[in-house]
């Protein structure tokens, strides 16, 4: 797949292109496997037949869209040249017509938009993303294809449906996105563990699982899907290095894996973190796209000579969530499987959020501005992470608490040493935390307990005590008041020297 970039830049093309994806049929549940195609759908493409006289699907008329026009008012690219800095008000006006690709304003409109679509999405939408892997991850493989999705939620739902079968082992990291459960349990799935360390997921565990798979002991076959969120990772904020992924990866391939990345907070990587920024480095603005590209931790798509990953990205961390919209990229096959499920269920995203993000995209940035775009985010999120451990340094009990800034995403995780609580000898882990957050709560400060980014079964033999905090929407002042008053929590349950002033007096 090559493509010219004609609004920012230009792509560089694998010289190298190599070969197809491997054969995944043998994963296809058997709901996926008995899918046939949309025979409603199959007329899109005798619809674009010149000359045909349609009297076939039963679309409304555009005619009768109340929506003759709208107007959106956008952050120039202009405004996003200084990287780390507050944006000033300057805008950009977009308008879209129901008729403009009719008057050649335009190859994308009302009157498409709003129209019944495919369950890839808009062909315009879909070339712009595909051209945005293609500079981004450029898989080593021939024959991937990209589409739409109504969001990484929908998008995962779809893929569990499609890659496995009830009473399937889901491999996840040791403590994950509590949503894959919420998702997976009432489709049957259950779920095992992969040890972490502060690079992420641990390969040598990964092997181990699965070298020492016993099909008896454990109620079920082998596994054969990983999930793995390596950027920025929920809840802990680890970001699997170059050579962590590369290990997983060759794990994948000696027992067959199929990966799904979910990777929402891939644009969202940072500097390490130093205390009062000394030492931190300030980005360069992006130049080209080739320059933008080399600075992110390449992805598994990225390594994937096989076909073997199947990527999910998200507008939700990048542009806004309300727009329920992603792509994923994958194997011509397994996405032909995927679009299959979408024709009878979400058939395709909302029809204002793909034209706004077209607009937007291909109309107003290009590849260029929109990567300028997610520098800035990069910037604007590195002061927050910075801001927020800054308050950890001031205000937590180093003597029982610990952490690692994260270099991605929007995850700050915490540990807290259980072993020095009062009555360690006659509570669990899972006592104590709850005693913490409960009185957390009370001293109005609210953070999420590692628990709950565990399985229902490994709750009862948590090994430690932990607490996810977000950077991502809080005030400066917020995050500090919310830190301070949780070491002042911490401190009292633990029975510590307080320090700070008292709660009662910023109550």
């Amino acid at each position: 797949m090559e493509y010219q970039d004609t609004s920012s830049g230009s792509t560089a093309p694998r010289k190298d292109v190599p070969k197809d994806a491997h054969d995944w049929s043998h994963l296809f549940s058997a709901e996926s496997a008995s899918r046939k195609d949309s025979v409603m759908q199959a007329m899109h493409g005798i619809l674009a037949k010149p000359g045909i006289r349609s009297l076939g699907p039963g679309a409304p008329s555009t005619e009768y869209f109340p929506f003759y026009g709208i107007d959106f008012e956008v952050g120039s690219t202009d405004a996003f040249e200084t990287v780390g800095k507050k944006i000033p008000d300057t805008t950009t006006s977009i308008h879209v017509g129901k008729h403009d690709s009719t008057t050649g304003a335009s190859i994308y409109d009302l009157a498409i938009g709003l129209q019944y679509g495919l369950g890839t999405g808009s062909k315009q939408l879909v070339k712009f993303l595909t051209e945005h892997v293609q500079l981004i991850h450029n898989p080593p493989y021939r024959n991937w294809q990209t589409i739409l999705s109504a969001g990484n939620t929908s998008a995962f739902e779809i893929v569990l449906r499609m890659l496995g079968q009830t009473g399937e082992h889901l491999l996840v990291e040791q403590h994950t996105y509590a949503t894959v459960f919420e998702t997976g349990l009432p489709l049957g799935y259950r779920f095992t563990q992969v040890r972490m360390d502060k690079d992420g997921l641990l390969p040598d565990d990964l092997d181990l699982v699965l070298s020492t798979w016993d099909e008896s002991a454990r109620g079920g076959r082998k596994p054969r899907l990983l999930y793995t969120i390596p950027t920025g990772q929920n809840p802990t904020g680890i970001t699997q290095p170059l050579p962590r992924r590369q290990a997983i990866y060759r794990v994948a391939q000696k027992h067959d894996l199929f990966i799904v990345e979910d990777d929402p907070y891939y644009f969202i990587q940072m500097p390490v973190y130093h205390p009062d920024g000394a030492g931190t480095v300030t980005p360069a603005p992006i130049t080209s796209v080739e320059k933008y590209a080399e600075t992110l931790v390449p992805s598994y798509l990225r390594l994937d000579t096989d076909g073997r990953v199947l990527r999910m990205d998200s507008f939700s961390k990048i542009i806004a969530p309300g727009a329920r919209m992603g792509w994923v990229t994958a194997s011509e096959q397994v996405i032909e499987r995927m679009v299959r499920a979408h024709e009878v269920s979400v058939q395709n995203p909302s029809g204002f959020s793909q034209i706004a993000l077209f607009k937007l995209l291909h109309d107003s940035w290009g590849h260029l501005g929109f990567f300028k775009w997610l520098a800035h985010l990069q910037g604007e999120y590195t002061k927050r992470r910075d801001g927020l451990f800054e308050a950890c340094d001031a205000f937590l009990p180093r003597e029982i608490v610990s952490w690692v800034p994260p270099t991605s995403g929007f995850f700050a995780w915490i540990s807290v040493d259980w072993t020095q609580h009062p009555q360690a000898s006659s509570k669990s882990t899972l006592q104590i935390e709850k005693e913490v957050y409960d009185a957390a709560i009370e001293c109005g400060a609210l953070v999420v307990p590692g628990s709950w980014f565990l399985p229902d079964e490994g709750r009862g033999g948590m090994e430690g005590v932990f607490f996810r905090m977000t950077y991502a929407a809080a005030s400066a002042e917020d995050m500090r008041e919310a830190i301070r008053r949780l070491g002042m929590t911490l401190r009292g349950i633990f029975k510590l020297e307080t320090t700070g002033g008292t709660l009662e007096s910023r109550l």
